[in-house]
């Protein structure tokens, strides 16, 4: 699901509907809040798009982004269930 590109992890997920894809993105806000490492990314009706890098390090891949990706990737397997 994750692919590396340009010093980033990038991945694409699919919703039923906005509700849902806005109810993955308040969950990840707030997982966001508590590893401290907030990401970029972009919503369109069911579909959100994330990008992860880690800019203290200098705009590249950490294990930060990693674990923030295998996080986001649990929450995200429960909506495909």
């Amino acid at each position: 699901m994750w692919q590396e590109q340009n010093n980033e992890l990038r991945a694409k997920f699919e919703f039923a509907d906005f509700s849902e894809a806005f109810a993955f993105m308040t969950q990840i806000a707030l997982l966001a809040e508590q590893m401290n490492h907030h990401p970029w990314w972009a919503n369109v009706y069911n579909k959100v798009e994330i990008a992860l890098t880690t800019h203290d390090a200098g705009n590249t891949i950490t294990e930060k982004d990693r674990k923030m990706a295998e996080a986001i990737s649990k929450v995200y397997a429960k909506y495909k269930k």
